[in-house]
């Protein structure tokens, strides 16, 4: 039996076509070097001769504290009492601490309108919790409802701070829009308009022992804002 000619020679030229490939690329064993991974982190502990230079990593700024953003007016009474808690925590960021103010801020908003004073007790001191959950109570036993929504911030300012011996006090004024909404227990609204946007000032003071491991700040105490 023979062959045609043409598929013959289309043989023997896809023959000597892998044999090149095989030449060129070479056969895998099983030691070939792996590609770099432009993400992969460094191994501190891998060893050679290749030296790993690992670049100091510029933060990322919080999305939920937008640039430009003052956290504190420059010149003002905070300034000096933020000096003194710089020192007694060094780790201590006015920027950062805002930017966590403020989403407790929320989560303590939203927790007291839903009635959830398990995520309120760790985020309260045990004074202000008394008074959230005493009005939790009394809400809850005149079957009353609130709904809360958080559009967004306008402000959060940094507006006193100061050191009482290891506890490090710093007071934020939040400028927010919200929709409160209180109904009664048959549903009728008796408080706020599910359709109107409220302008809302609060000033809350957190606090944390700086000589303790524990990096978590209180709320300690609310107050109405200063007119004016």
């Amino acid at each position: 039996m023979s062959f045609p000619i043409d598929i013959i020679l289309i043989a023997l030229v896809a023959i000597f076509l892998v044999l090149q490939l095989r030449r060129v690329l070479g056969r895998r064993h099983g030691e070939e070097r792996q590609r770099p991974d432009p993400f992969a982190h460094p191994d501190p502990a891998a060893k050679g001769d290749d030296k790993v230079v690992d670049l100091p990593r510029r933060e990322q700024p919080d999305p939920a504290l937008p640039r430009g953003v003052d956290v504190v007016s420059k010149g003002g009474p905070a300034e000096a009492g933020l000096a003194q808690v710089k020192i007694a925590d060094a780790s201590f960021d006015p920027r950062g601490f805002v930017s966590g103010a403020r989403q407790a801020f929320e989560m303590i908003v939203s927790a007291y309108a839903q009635g959830d004073t398990k995520t309120l007790r760790p985020l309260l001191s045990d004074e202000v919790y008394e008074r959230f959950a005493s009005a939790i109570k009394q809400r809850q036993e005149s079957k009353e409802t609130l709904e809360t929504g958080l559009v967004g911030f306008e402000k959060s300012e940094i507006t006193a701070a100061e050191m009482r011996g290891s506890e490090a006090r710093v007071t934020v004024k939040f400028v927010t829009e919200q929709i409160n909404v209180a109904r009664s227990a048959d549903e009728l609204i008796v408080d706020g308009n599910p359709n109107e946007v409220t302008r809302v000032t609060d000033v809350w003071t957190f606090a944390r022992d700086t000589n303790s491991s524990n990096p978590n700040w209180l709320l300690v105490a609310t107050e109405e804002p200063a007119e004016g």
